[in-house]
């Protein structure tokens, strides 16, 4: 089981909290893109997409290096599987919870008997 009061866990869903920076985590799922590359879709200058990248860069889901004044970013997939883990866990829940349910209405439709045409 995953750490609740895990500090890197509360970074990935710090990061995954923002629809920009899922979007960045998208496109580099597609390969490495500069900086400015993860910019691009979005109206948002150098400096706020590098405020994203840093976000990412500290929950561990993107790799930066940096060759002369460019910064390509590369997906680390590992924390996102942490978050996964942790997920499942609500997942097995709702899923017992719903299966619970269908078992209740099942059993209630039987017992009730079916309605006709004339019944109204």
């Amino acid at each position: 089981m995953v750490e609740l009061n895990s500090p890197p866990l509360d970074a990935v869903f710090h990061a995954l909290g923002d629809a920009t920076r899922r979007r960045m985590l998208r496109d580099l799922a597609g390969g490495a893109r500069t900086v400015g590359q993860l910019a691009e879709p979005f109206a948002i200058s150098l400096a706020a997409a590098s405020k994203h990248v840093k976000a990412l860069e500290n929950a561990g889901l993107l790799r930066r290096e940096v060759r002369g004044r460019t910064h390509y970013c590369r997906l680390e997939p590992g924390p996102l599987a942490t978050a996964h883990q942790w997920l499942g866990f609500y997942e097995r829940f709702w899923t017992g919870r719903l299966d619970e349910l269908e078992r209740l209405l099942r059993e209630e439709a039987e017992k009730t008997p079916p309605r006709t045409g004339d019944d109204r």
